[in-house]
């Protein structure tokens, strides 16, 4: 909403302002398919390299380059086992029923959503504004993460033209965001900017074999929940499902709209 606000009152005109000078630009060298294959190495020596479906080898997505493509491949295995390690702690807490004891909207208490079931209709019981919110909020964050400007600012480059994967921009820098923010979204607490070069390699190395699990982890998990055989997760106790994942605003068949948009 403040963004819309921001957008919509351009023609104010704000007294000037010196802003400070952003971080030198990092120098990246664009992955190839050996650099692959030498962190495949690092983080998996026994499987090593494998790319059955030859990923990266000759692609060149959006008519980009083999580099550029690898580039987009890299960030997306990163920011998609973040979002994983993320939604699977998350489906733990709302499996087990744990809650915040206090209310989350309105007269609705996060005990009244905790009740409502499992993780799946726990999103049900959410009313549409709190989706909205939600899903508008990780769409803002999106844009921000593929910003040349918020990129530029915290010194970096997009992924895809000589960029490190997996680097996720500088709230706190001017401008980046309407309002100020006190904390950035990855390592709000600043702990591997304190690491050695090589403590912060293996970090990344765990990271990415960390991501690949909780990926694993969390389809495994919303499958059993739909009823499927899931070895080792099927005889967890996970509460079944029976709406339907990929139809967030939908509720036992009929969908939540309460701001008449859809």
């Amino acid at each position: 909403m403040a963004l819309l606000i921001s957008v919509a009152t351009q023609s104010y005109v704000a007294p000037a302002a010196v802003r400070p000078a952003a971080p030198s630009t990092v120098s990246v060298k664009m992955e190839t398919v050996e650099d692959l294959k030498v962190l495949a190495k690092k983080t998996n020596p026994i499987l090593g390299y494998w790319n059955p479906l030859g990923l990266g080898d000759g692609f060149n997505f959006w008519g980009e380059s083999e580099e550029a493509t690898i580039g987009f491949l890299r960030h997306a295995e990163i920011k998609h086992g973040r979002v994983a390690m993320a939604a699977f702690v998350g489906f733990t807490i709302g499996q087990t029923g744990l809650h915040w004891p206090w209310k989350i909207e309105g007269a609705k208490t996060f005990a009244e959503i905790s009740a409502a079931g499992g993780p799946g209709d726990q999103w049900d019981a959410l009313s549409s504004e709190a989706k909205y919110q939600i899903i508008l909020t990780i769409g803002l964050l999106e844009l921000i993460g593929e910003s040349d400007f918020a990129l530029k600012a915290s010194g970096q480059k997009h992924y895809m033209r000589g960029g490190k994967p997996g680097f996720y921009p500088s709230l706190k820098q001017p401008g980046v965001v309407p309002h100020p923010v006190p904390l950035d979204l990855f390592d709000p607490t600043g702990i591997t900017k304190k690491m050695t070069p090589e403590r912060r390699e293996q970090a990344l190395i765990s990271e990415l074999n960390n991501g690949r699990w909780a990926m694993i982890g969390i389809i495994g998990a919303v499958s059993a929940s739909k009823g499927l055989i899931v070895p080792g997760m099927d005889s967890l106790g996970i509460s079944p499902y029976a709406g339907q994942y990929m139809s967030p605003f939908d509720v036992n068949g009929l969908v939540s709209d309460s701001f008449g948009l859809l």
